[in-house]
């Protein structure tokens, strides 16, 4: 059903029926009504598309996710679960686009090609091109992660440097003196990924407080990487009985390496972590770890841009989420 029916059956002009939906012109009482009711008897609905043309906007939400050559984590695959999810809820579609790399253009025409109202922008880094170009252009956004400077920027996070803080404090409080932290690849530290830095200060902040000596190292963002990484952690640094880490997706290839290694969890080495629930209670024994709130905050980000869109002159919004450490099984006392 579309406007020249209903039209045809009131026995109206189809601009007459637009005026009716639209509102821009005053119409009769008498064509008003008789337009409605034709409406209702056929169960006329505008479709998307114009409905985003009368409010002026497109109704679609665009998301910015890492280079599609990197596989997404389990935790970043909960963001973007709970965007498209939060994102249908409040009848909005979203556009997904890669960034990096060879992708700009596709970032590019996101920011510019007006199809879009606003952008959610994954992965920030220390000093973030993305963020830059956003700001310029004026074209409202939200980042999971936040940069640097940030006064400016709406922006949900989690507080890395404090639940590493925790977690090397757990390990303390079990008797541990020699922990390495397990930090994301060198790739991304190197390109001054947010969570891999604030982390590690948490972590050097941690070590030093308690008087502990700590290791730390980067770690492929996969279970291959994290299995040669541990097995060269053991080989160097035999003394080493924890670990703290937020590369969940390194988990399996620790445990294979702890297993090869003859070492049993937590009775010879002890660890804990940040990672998505999924990871913390697939591994062996169920991981001590600050569980993230993937989908929380994916629902919080689209949440904040549809507020930011609504009231532009509104100050920035931050969310900064703690969660407790969940003691599991993957943590336990030094042996003597």
């Amino acid at each position: 059903m579309n406007i020249g029916e209903i039209a045809k059956r009131a026995g109206v002009s189809r601009s007459t029926v637009s005026y009716v939906l639209s509102g821009k012109r005053t119409v009769s009482e008498e064509l008003r009504r008789r337009i409605l009711t034709v409406i209702e008897e056929l169960d006329y609905r505008p479709n998307a598309a114009a409905r985003a043309l009368k409010e002026g906007r497109t109704r679609t939400l665009g998301l910015v996710i890492p280079p599609a050559s990197q596989r997404l984590t389990d935790m970043q695959l909960g963001f973007v679960a709970s965007v498209v999810e939060a994102a249908a809820g409040a009848d909005l579609d979203v556009l997904l686009s890669p960034s990096g790399g060879d992708h700009e253009r596709s970032f590019e025409r996101v920011v510019t090609g007006r199809r879009v109202d606003g952008v959610i922008l994954m992965e920030i880094r220390l000093e973030d091109d993305r963020v830059s170009r956003l700001r310029q252009s004026g074209l409202p956004f939200v980042t999971i992660g936040h940069p640097a400077d940030a006064a400016d920027v709406w922006w949900i996070d989690v507080d890395y440097a404090t639940l590493i803080t925790r977690c090397v404090h757990h390990l303390a409080d079990l008797g541990h003196r020699h922990i390495a932290f397990v930090n994301r690849s060198a790739e991304l530290v190197a390109a001054g990924y947010g969570p891999g830095h604030r982390a590690l200060a948490g972590f050097t902040s941690a070590i030093t407080e308690r008087g502990l000596a700590g290791v730390d190292v980067c770690c492929p963002d996969d279970a291959a990487g994290g299995e040669d990484c541990l097995e060269r952690l053991l080989a160097d640094h035999p003394e080493v009985t924890g670990l703290v880490t937020i590369n969940e997706a390194a988990l399996p290839g620790v445990q294979r390496a702890l297993e090869r290694a003859g070492l049993r969890v937590p009775r010879d080495f002890s660890i804990a972590g940040v990672a998505g629930r999924h990871w913390a209670e697939d591994f062996r024994p169920p991981l001590t770890a600050a569980d993230v709130p993937a989908m929380e905050m994916g629902d919080e980000a689209v949440r904040l841009l549809q507020e930011r869109i609504a009231n532009p002159a509104t100050p920035p919004r931050h969310i900064l989420h703690a969660p407790p450490i969940s003691l599991r099984s993957s943590t336990g006392p030094r042996r003597h």
